[in-house]
């Protein structure tokens, strides 16, 4: 990380604000706004807006398409509220227009009247230039050719200032890769940039985002997507191109085991050749090298000007990390920011749908959508841009699952929870308390020709947004799974902060990877959901409060991985994302223990081989794993307890 401080991105020359000029936008035709529907519609929208689509000149040459929803009414000015994506602006067309403007499409923005902007980034859609995933963020920009994300939102805000009638206060959102691009957006630091938020954002993506968790690789989730998004070869703006693909079968497990090693069988459907560069990409950089620690967003969040919203979800299956980590980088490194996270019981983005009172098989009370859009995000930017009251937000507002409420934090972890452990014991027992020097180890075959399921049904997708809330019965009852609870609770346990496995194993092989899960049991008498007609039994549900893998040739360096030893008992600490979670009287602490979570992550061939993704089916073995539990090895997880 370096000490230097970043600049702001330098203000345009005069010379260049002429070129800006030149393509400033035609005044919008004056009209009485209308007030929209509780439901927007496109023609709601169309009676109360203008839209106009331009060219957006950046200070090296490249134009970014942009549509801009301008209100009709003349009358005032306006503050704007952006989003940058990489997944298209449509509709396209000056007479098409979209149903819901605004974060979340809440219809209080557009009732309250803003500017709303939408821009296809570099390289995308209609827009100019060349697109690079992820956008390693520079620290200097001294010629036109230094650009980042940072130079583009400059440059764009200097246009929208110079030709639109703005109040002069601009906010940024997005979520997932729109949430890197708000967080990218953010280091601009351009002075009529107020507010940004960053939901679900990209942030470090080898390092557990979309990519990698633990170093172990999220094969569907990221090959579903690279056979559509970014083919080529590119040479013009337009959509991307399309190729033929079909999984040939609704059941994922069976498509990725069929594949095969990653490398070549992915290579089979990913043609021609050179045609999913972003994949290829993926392929070439198996481990944390220079390339990806180029695109950790984490350093260079330093002296942030605006005032900043971090949104992410508990349940958020694809950018889990993302939101605790841009948070954190702030909080340390730029002190002195307006800095909430938000974090509630939600799948990726579902803070900004329906009313957020269940998940797959999971049910809770308390609508967090509703009161997200309303009380949180919609305060948020109606006082930082409009001169709103101040909603007065906590450094940190989390939702306690389980528990069915909110907390407020000055800093997280949570100041008032006091560091324990949770252990593993011999015959399936865990506890707050360390084993006793009699402990000796559990054991079970690993073999990544039957992996373990991620799911208990046939699933298309490969990696579902409900399998992190998902029963874990099934799993509980294969023999390569290791089972581990504790006595019925006496009293509530509210676990709360990263949850760090600290794990003492070993293997026949030279090669593993340890999935460790956190379980929430429930009573065998509790009853169903009361309004639910799904048939889902309640009673002994094993709901999945947190599970993340580790891949054990990286336990000692991300960049550099090593074999294990065959037979010789090796350890491991690694951290698991944030919970927040109440364990009820009545129910039990489960944890389970197992090395394939399959086709989430890609399989290790459990023979150490210097690429995963090119191992050869031959390298696949069987495989004893060990689990040790006495007091000279005692494996647990580190969590935090808030007292009751």
């Amino acid at each position: 990380m370096s000490s230097r401080r970043r600049r702001a991105v330098p203000r345009l020359t005069p010379a260049f604000a002429v070129v800006l000029m030149a393509l400033a936008l035609s005044a919008a035709p004056a009209a009485v706004a209308q007030q929209p529907t509780s439901t927007p519609s496109a023609e709601a929208v169309r009676a109360a807006y203008a839209k106009r689509e331009v060219m957006i000149p950046m200070r090296d040459g490249v134009r970014l398409f942009t549509s801009i929803y301008v209100p009709r009414d003349t009358t005032r000015r306006y503050p704007v509220l952006m989003s940058r994506t990489p997944y298209s602006v449509a509709p396209y067309g000056a007479d098409n227009y979209r149903a819901a403007l605004g974060p979340s499409g809440n219809p209080r923005y557009a009732a309250d009247g803003y500017i709303f902007v939408y821009q296809d980034v570099r390289g995308r859609h209609f827009s100019e230039g060349t697109f690079v995933d992820m956008t390693p963020v520079r620290e200097r920009h001294d010629t036109p050719a230094d650009i980042d994300e940072g130079t583009d939102a400059w440059d764009t805000i200097e246009w929208l200032l110079a030709n639109l009638p703005t109040n002069g206060k601009m906010g940024i959102y997005g979520t997932s890769y729109p949430g890197f691009f708000a967080t990218t957006s953010c280091l601009s630091r351009h002075p009529a940039l107020v507010a940004c938020s960053p939901q679900a954002p990209m942030t470090d993506i080898w390092m557990g985002d979309d990519n990698f968790h633990g170093g172990a690789f999220l094969l569907p989730h990221n090959f579903g997507f690279f056979t559509s998004f970014g083919r080529g070869p590119r040479t013009e703006p337009g959509y991307d191109k399309r190729y033929p693909f079909s999984m040939g079968t609704r059941d994922a497990y069976k498509f990725y085991l069929e594949m095969g090693p990653v490398g070549p069988g992915s290579r089979k459907y990913l043609q021609p050749a050179g045609t999913a560069p972003m994949w290829d990409s993926i392929l070439a950089h198996p481990a944390y090298d220079d390339y990806w620690k180029s695109r950790n967003v984490r350093p260079h969040l330093t002296d942030v000007k605006a005032a900043v919203l971090t949104v992410g979800g508990f349940y958020d299956t694809e950018d889990l990390h993302g939101p605790w980590w841009v948070h954190d980088a702030i909080a340390r490194q730029s002190p002195g920011t307006r800095n909430t996270l938000v974090e509630g019981p939600w799948s990726h983005g579902g803070w900004s749908r329906g009313d957020g009172t269940s998940l797959g098989t999971l049910r809770w009370r308390y609508p967090t959508g509703p009161f997200y859009r309303d009380s949180v995000e919609y305060p948020f930017f109606a006082h930082h841009l409009a001169g709103a009251p101040d909603p007065q937000l906590p450094n940190v507002l989390v939702f306690r699952t389980g528990g069915d409420r909110w907390d407020r934090y000055d800093r997280w972890p949570a100041p008032n929870a006091r560091p324990v452990s949770l252990y593993l014991h011999p015959d399936g027992k865990l506890a707050f308390t360390p084993p006793a020097a009699r402990g000796g180890f559990d054991e079970y075959v690993s073999d990544p020709a039957k992996p373990v399921p991620l799911v208990d049904r046939i699933e298309p997708q490969g990696m579902p947004r409900d399998y992190i809330t998902a029963d874990q019965r099934f799993a509980a009852r294969r023999p390569d799974v290791l089972v581990y609870q504790t006595d019925v609770l006496a009293e509530d346990v509210t676990l709360t902060g990263p949850v760090a496995p600290v794990l003492h194993v070993s293997t026949t092989g030279t090669d593993a990877d340890f999935i460790v899960k956190l379980i929430d049991v429930f009573p065998d008498t509790a009853s169903n959901w009361m309004g639910d007609t799904s048939g889902f039994i309640v009673g002994g549900y094993q709901q999945l409060v947190r599970g993340e893998p580790i891949r054990m040739r990286y336990r000692r360096s991300w960049e550099k991985p090593a074999p294990m030893v065959a037979g010789r008992p090796d350890s491991v600490r690694y951290e698991m994302p944030s919970i927040h979670h109440t364990f009820r009287k009545g129910h039990r602490i489960m944890v389970q223990v197992q090395s394939t979570w399959f086709p989430h992550i890609d399989r290790n061939p459990q023979k150490f081989v210097p690429d995963i993704f090119e191992a050869k089916p031959e390298d696949f073995v069987k495989a004893t794993m060990r689990v040790y539990h006495s007091a000279a090895r005692p494996t647990r997880l580190e969590v935090r307890r808030l007292d009751q």
